[in-house]
């Protein structure tokens, strides 16, 4: 059962302004296995983490560095929780984060679907 739907977009030369006048914003936002990508790259993972956010109707703690960005066995994106944030997926039940990014004509765009294996109630 799919129990929440995020999306996001990013304007990539946007983004890419916003880091180059806060230096801090990348570390402050990715964990350092992230880090040192381009900035669509850099665009797209945010859009991911900001689709999650909103997959799950907002969250008030938001820890960046306890959603890193990786590849699955099959080189697809996917999302490594942890901390407090891996704790709230699980409280809330759900069993998998399904995540689409892609960039393309300037903009970074992100996907998340939130699946249950839980009914109802």
């Amino acid at each position: 059962m799919i129990v929440g739907i995020g999306i996001d977009v990013v304007d990539i030369v946007r983004f890419e302004r916003s880091i180059e006048r806060t230096p801090g914003l990348v570390e402050r936002l990715f964990a350092e296995s992230e880090r040192g990508r381009p900035a669509r790259s850099l665009a797209a993972r945010f859009a991911a983490k900001e689709s999650l956010i909103k997959a799950l109707g907002g969250h008030t703690i938001i820890r960046w560095h306890e959603m890193t960005i990786v590849q699955d066995v099959d080189g697809n994106p996917d999302f490594r929780l942890t901390g407090g944030m891996a704790e709230h997926i699980r409280l809330l039940g759900i069993d998998r984060v399904h995540l689409s990014m892609s960039h393309d004509a300037g903009i970074a765009s992100a996907f998340v679907v939130l699946e249950s294996d839980r009914g109802e109630g």
